[in-house]
């Protein structure tokens, strides 16, 4: 009599209070996730319900706290199935790492864009792309950020209004056109007006020669300019402080030319040559680490194919009072991947367990994909490569392009090596905490590089995101119910009678075996049954 009684405008308003209640249900979880990276609905049934109903709250608290514990090698080994060997967690020798704390994390430092110290040429090497298919590979960001540098690193103050100086004022204004032809243009005027002008030779082998045999010929007439330069300001040194500054960017150019003339013997062969250049500018301006000169030299002699040298810089620099890279830290994974890599079997593996030296490849490899989780996709080829930008972001996508780029041949020719990663490197995000509130080795991963490697990286470039937040059970359903309930409230207030006659049906049908077993009791039982157990 209840439901025959109900009319169309009751389950219009029934439906309409549902698809409203649970679209505020659905906001506000929507909020909680984007803020604190969880479902609202599923922290209160963890961390409330589930210890009421379980009866052993204590024991669940103190899991809840405990959540950086490592696991034992057993819990290790217990991961080494179906092929995903070790995805588990590192074993607990990794403490002896500690956190990577170079400085205080604040939101400015986090961001900061480094200088890619493997950046290509843009007459031969970027331009090529342009002509072959008509895409900039270079973001307008990237390329201000290097004509900032080479204003600051090429030029000083002192400079200007100087007649002598003309050149170096034409250069300024190079720095800060954006058509290449005419900074070509006013490059060459500035040679016109002083043959030795070397930031105007070193513009012309970045952007107009297409080859690099001709960029180192015009770099080394760049050295000997620089080196001139260069000696005569250090003569100067006691004149005051001025004269410091002259030799503090004569020092910054000859730095540069050196530099990128190991690069043209690197990618014309001649390692040995390029490795005596790296290790002379390392020496000799020990000083300069923020040029990272010594992520060039690692390149070279893991081209040579010389680990022990290679091991010896990286006991230099892979410190824990010094910045780290993708170099650094894939590097030092790669050779202790090598030591084992070659007789690795996941399979065997899981059934004996992990020995002392797979334990510490496995272990290097956890610590490199937690300083930047995008670069195994691209060693393993999960994702394409592109040319890699002028400037990086540590830890970001754009690092992990430059690394590959210039790194993938070393892992391949290691054997086995690319298998080792393959079967563990996924196996770190289960030691991070998440939403990434505290680190393991190193800081929490910083929240700003997308934004950052988006105007790094081109625009046909798909950007790694890490971590990729996958909406909770919770906001899937609730959207699914607010929009289901909305629809059939719009059904109902559109077809009145014939929603009214569908609900009917079901409240009948779900009634049927209520008043079934109800029916049932009743003859079972005496009638009189509630009276006589009053009585009692």
């Amino acid at each position: 009599m209840f439901f025959n009684t109900l009319t169309p405008k009751f389950y219009v308003a029934l439906t309409g209070t549902s698809s409203l209640i649970s679209g505020l249900i659905l906001i506000f979880e929507w909020w909680y996730f984007k803020r604190y990276g969880t479902s609202f609905i599923e922290q209160v049934s963890i961390n409330h319900l589930t210890p009421i109903l379980n009866g052993n709250e204590s024991n669940t608290s103190s899991l809840t706290n405990n959540d950086l514990s490592l696991p034992s090698s057993s819990s290790l080994m217990n991961g080494c199935n179906n092929g995903n060997v070790c995805n588990s967690a590192m074993g607990t020798s990794s403490l002896s790492n500690g956190i990577d704390s170079t400085a205080p994390v604040t939101g400015t430092n986090e961001c900061k864009v480094w200088k890619n110290p493997c950046a290509l040429f843009r007459g031969a090497e970027y331009q090529r792309l342009t002509q072959y298919n008509g895409k900039e590979p270079l973001t307008f960001h990237d390329m201000n950020l290097s004509a900032q540098e080479h204003q600051t690193f090429f030029s000083c103050e002192l400079d200007e209004g100087k007649p002598e100086y003309d050149s170096e004022n034409l250069m300024q204004r190079a720095w800060r056109e954006r058509t290449p032809s005419v900074r070509i243009q006013l490059a060459r005027e500035a040679l016109e007006k002083n043959s030795e002008c070397t930031p105007a030779l070193i513009l012309l082998a970045e952007e107009e020669a297409t080859t690099i045999i001709e960029i180192e010929r015009i770099l080394k007439q760049a050295l000997k300019c620089a080196e001139n330069a260069y000696r005569k300001s250090q003569q100067l040194l006691e004149q005051g402080h001025n004269q410091d500054i002259v030799h503090k960017r004569n020092t910054n150019i000859l730095i540069y030319v050196k530099r990128r003339l190991g690069m043209c013997a690197r990618k014309l062969g001649k390692l040995r040559e390029a490795t005596k250049i790296f290790r002379d500018l390392v020496k000799e301006f020990p000083m300069m680490s923020v040029f990272n000169i010594h992520e060039n030299l690692i390149e070279v002699l893991l081209a040579l194919q010389n680990y022990p040298d290679v091991q010896g810089v990286l006991a230099k620099y892979d410190d824990i009072s010094l910045p780290k890279s993708a170099t650094i830290c894939y590097t030092a994974a790669l050779l202790k991947a090598r030591a084992v890599a070659a007789t690795f079997s996941p399979d065997v593996a899981s059934k004996r367990g992990l020995t002392a030296t797979e334990m510490s490849a496995v272990e290097a490899i956890h610590r490199a994909v937690e300083f930047n989780p995008h670069v195994p996709k691209y060693l393993l080829e999960m994702k394409s490569l592109i040319l890699p930008p002028e400037h990086i972001l540590k830890r970001g996508d754009s690092e992990a392009i430059a690394y590959a780029f210039f790194h993938l041949p070393h892992w391949r020719r290691v054997e086995g090596a690319l298998n080792l990663l393959h079967c563990t490197w996924e196996g770190t995000f289960r030691m991070i905490p998440y939403p990434l509130e505290k680190g393991h080795l190193f800081h929490p991963y910083p929240t700003c590089t997308e934004a950052a490697d988006r105007e790094l990286l081109p625009t046909f470039h798909d950007v790694s995101v890490f971590p990729r937040k996958e909406l909770p059970f919770f906001i899937l359903f609730t959207a699914g119910l607010c929009s289901g309930t909305a629809i059939l409230a719009l059904l109902t207030h559109q077809y009145p009678e014939i929603a009214a006659y569908i609900a009917h049906f079901f409240l009948n049908w779900f009634n049927a075996p209520i008043q079934y077993l109800t029916d049932t009791i009743e003859s079972i039982l005496p009638s009189n049954l509630f009276q006589q157990l009053a009585k009692i």
